[in-house]
């Protein structure tokens, strides 16, 4: 199918890893944010139209755009490092960190183009083993993420084959 030609939705891997595995866990982020952050447009407009065009993103992206927390392009939020402690205190360090372990693993880079479906179908190959990408994150919280993150890529998938 061609890509669609609404404007491209800028989008970090990992915002895309969450929306995707958030659907398979059944919840998809469909209701706005306190941090006044898109996701739940961009989760909406991905559900929409599978066929979106994507732009990887390694600096605020569309979702961040509107964030309290995206001040002059850098997210000034903070993580709880209680239960990591060897993730960075800055969530923008630690999503870049994320966000370059998935375009390795992916073989994407800043400002590649392909559409939602065809991320998911990069990601089929690379959800076996995702603890290391998450090596920061308890025990656990890998594989129930890959565990979400196929069936919202079947989910996915699924809904592009019906449209």
């Amino acid at each position: 199918m061609a890509l669609t030609t609404q404007r491209p939705v800028r989008v970090k891997p990992h915002h895309l890893v969450d929306i995707v595995s958030d659907l398979g866990a059944a919840h998809p982020a469909l209701t706005p944010s306190a941090y006044g952050h898109a996701l739940h447009t961009v989760t909406a407009r991905i559900l929409a139209d599978p066929h979106a065009v994507l732009v990887i993103e390694l600096g605020p992206d569309d979702i961040c755009a509107p964030c309290i927390h995206n001040v002059e392009g850098y997210c000034d939020d903070i993580l709880d490092v209680s239960y990591r402690p060897a993730a960075p205190v800055s969530k923008g360090a630690y999503n870049l960190l994320i966000d370059r372990r998935w375009c390795e693993r992916l073989g994407l880079g800043q400002s590649d183009r392909l559409a939602a479906v065809n991320f998911c179908e990069r990601l089929l190959t690379a959800t076996a083993d995702i603890a290391g990408v998450y090596v920061e994150e308890p025990e656990g919280y890998a594989s129930e993420k890959a565990r979400d993150l196929r069936e919202g890529i079947r989910r996915l998938l699924s809904s592009a084959d019906c449209g």
